[in-house]
């Protein structure tokens, strides 16, 4: 595996990237059905992986019935989760540390909102870490659109194909991809099918993303 050119900045997607959150996000999910007397499967749940709320909320009335209170779920879910934060994905430290060397700047993009960015972040201490970061927030257009990545790599300086994309869900990669970013995919729960192969390379890890690095 190896890259069309060095990158001059790298962006880093949250959950399932990051921080290894999804499993915690599914067990909170599940946890939440429990509560209102519903199932989620796991391939429904994998069809909310690497969506914005908007995105999901549409799903969990596709699920669950036009009337479903989707915010009351979500604060059953939050409930679940408390204030724990996930740990960082193996290899995450590593590889800031090789771009740090590289003189590469990093960024974020991620459909999550920014008080989960900031939980994770300070639990961390990241902040000092990323030039940039684009949430949820600040974005008109989630992912699979390419507007955070386009946004990410405007406020790092970089021309969208000279940023390394680092995603583990199929809806980031097509939001790399459409940016014209340079993507590597690291799956967590979803696995990559042909469409992710023709627009990713694929990693094990994060520890394979710093040798990919060493030798592009």
């Amino acid at each position: 595996m190896s890259l069309p050119r060095p990158p001059r900045a790298v962006v880093f997607d949250l959950d399932g990237t990051l921080i290894d959150s999804e499993a915690l996000v599914r067990d909170a999910y599940f946890a939440a059905c429990a509560n209102f007397g519903i199932a989620m499967s796991d391939a429904q749940f994998l069809e909310l992986v690497g969506m914005h709320r908007d995105a999901n909320n549409v799903s969990l009335r596709k699920f669950y019935g036009d009337d479903f209170p989707v915010d009351d779920f979500r604060e059953a879910a939050r409930g679940h989760i408390g204030d724990r934060a996930a740990p960082l994905k193996p290899g995450a430290l590593e590889l800031m540390d090789a771009l740090r060397r590289m003189a590469a700047p990093i960024g974020l993009a991620t459909s999550s909102y920014r008080p989960w960015v900031e939980r994770h972040f300070t639990a961390h201490q990241l902040h000092p870490r990323f030039a940039a970061i684009v949430s949820r927030e600040d974005v008109v257009n989630g992912k699979p659109d390419p507007e955070p990545y386009v946004r990410a790599s405007y406020a790092l300086g970089a021309n969208t194909k000279d940023v390394l994309v680092l995603e583990d869900s199929h809806a980031g990669v097509r939001s790399a991809h459409d940016a014209g970013c340079m993507v590597v995919m690291i799956p967590d729960l979803l696995q990559p099918d042909e469409e992710m192969r023709a627009k990713a390379r694929l990693a094990a890890s994060l520890h394979d993303v710093v040798a990919l690095l060493t030798r592009t």
